[in-house]
């Protein structure tokens, strides 16, 4: 079944441009509400989070009265991290979770992410029965059943209790002096409330919302930020979260940063060192370095490698039985504890093994030698295809067999914006630069 409206994750785009419009949202809940009403219970519920963009509580609203046209109790959880959404959609026994959110985007975006009761993301297939009740007839509810709407308070409370289990028991922060950088995103109260309850010195950073400034110049895609505040206020450590607290990325107290690859062979050396990794493998995407690859080697460890995007990652988590996986941009899926990336508690599992080690965060971070990697994004038209053009698919097939047994290319279309990305790996710094800037070239040249 074909998809037109979800991408890789979720429904994103331009807010108030199609598909980001209220109509579209309200549309989305009432065929939401038609999917998971199918079992025929009398009581349905759903979860719903956001981030702090202007434009999410335009589509809170739209997707409430969807839901409830067709039957369905809302719960508003206000603004919080999508993982709590994850979690809270399985602990409140809801049908399904939403979270409207275009993650690291910019505030001009938006997007809405659908969870099932287990927590989990959406299926593929689960995805494409949605699309095909929207571009149908949605029949309402009858009148007496039409669903109520209610805003919880303790939602996010509820999420900080839980992460705070999450850390190991015994073990606190006190000492430690803590940078947190919330993005101005959802996670803006609950991360410095965490980590300050488990004892640490906190320095807030990105914790001011005002509908427009999420991800603007903070949070996990500009972890030079955090890196600042934590020399300039002499922190231990630096936790780089994104607007809806999904990805992380981990800065030293020297500001040095750590994107997810170092995260993840930090937490699989540690993992299968305690007997923890599930089936001896991390799961990782196309993305990740080849240095990660050849770290899991050297301890007798697998790299499962998946299409990019942190569904496919859980997916293949899921259908082998494995406990860690995620991306290297920073999205950390732990299944021990979360049903989707954590940007919080990786970053609490982090500091786990600063405290239980001793060691400083320097001596953490870098866990490998990364192969020189080089990616770059080419924007291109409405209606354009760049990777169909001819002159495109000669110089990738060029780059390929110039980097042949010394490297590798990877060239894919972003499933969140009209992007194409070139990344290639290469132990020569020199020829990597000249085939990613040969195919940048040839790509901006179609776009």
């Amino acid at each position: 079944m074909s998809r037109k409206l979800f991408g890789t994750d979720g429904v994103r785009g331009r807010a108030n441009t199609h598909p980001m419009t209220a109509e579209m949202a309200l549309r989305l809940g009432a065929a939401a509400g038609r999917y998971f009403r199918r079992g025929g219970q009398d009581h349905h519920r759903v979860v719903i989070g956001k981030d702090t963009r202007l434009s999410s509580y335009m589509l809170e609203n739209a997707l409430t009265a969807g839901l409830t046209s067709t039957g369905m109790n809302v719960l508003l959880l206000g603004p919080v991290p999508t993982p709590a959404v994850g979690y809270l959609t399985r602990s409140m026994r809801a049908d399904v979770g939403i979270m409207i959110s275009a993650s690291h985007n910019p505030a001009h975006d938006n997007g809405i992410k659908f969870f099932g009761p287990d927590g989990f993301k959406l299926s593929d297939e689960a995805e494409a029965e949605i699309e095909s009740i929207v571009a149908g007839e949605i029949v309402p509810a009858q009148p007496q059943n039409i669903g109520r709407a209610k805003r919880i308070d303790d939602g996010r409370g509820r999420y900080v209790e839980y992460a705070k289990t999450t850390f190991p028991a015994g073990q606190r922060l006190e000492g430690l002096k803590v940078v947190v950088d919330c993005a101005h995103g959802a996670a803006y109260r609950a991360a410095p409330d965490v980590l300050w309850e488990l004892g640490a010195e906190v320095i807030p950073l990105g914790v001011a919302p005002n509908g427009h400034n999420i991800n603007d110049g903070v949070g996990s895609t500009h972890p030079e930020a955090a890196a600042r505040a934590v020399l300039e206020h002499g922190a231990d450590i630096g936790i780089s979260l994104d607007g809806d607290a999904d990805r992380v990325m981990i800065i030293d107290e020297k500001g040095q940063v750590a994107d997810g690859d170092q995260i993840m062979a930090l937490l699989a050396g540690r993992w299968a060192e305690q007997g923890r990794l599930r089936g001896g493998a991390l799961v990782a995407t196309v993305m990740s370095n080849l240095g990660l690859e050849r770290f899991l080697q050297g301890r007798g460890l697998r790299l499962e490698r998946t299409a990019v995007g942190d569904r496919y990652v859980v997916e293949r988590m899921r259908g082998q039985g494995f406990n860690l996986g995620g991306e290297q941009s920073g999205h950390i899926v732990m299944t021990d504890y979360a049903t989707t990336g954590d940007g919080l508690i990786a970053g609490l599992q982090f500091l786990a093994a600063m405290a239980e080690s001793g060691r400083r965060a320097s001596d953490l971070v870098a866990q490998f030698e990364p192969v020189p990697q080089m990616l770059k994004n080419v924007r291109y038209a409405a209606g354009a295809d760049p990777l169909s053009v001819e002159a495109v698919q000669a110089e990738i097939a060029r780059a390929e067999a110039r980097l042949d047994g010394q490297g590798r290319v990877l060239i894919r279309k972003s499933g969140t914006e009209p992007l194409i990305r070139v990344m290639a790996e290469a132990e020569d710094e020199t020829v990597l630069r000249e085939v990613v800037d040969g195919i940048v070239a040839a790509v901006e040249k179609a776009a």
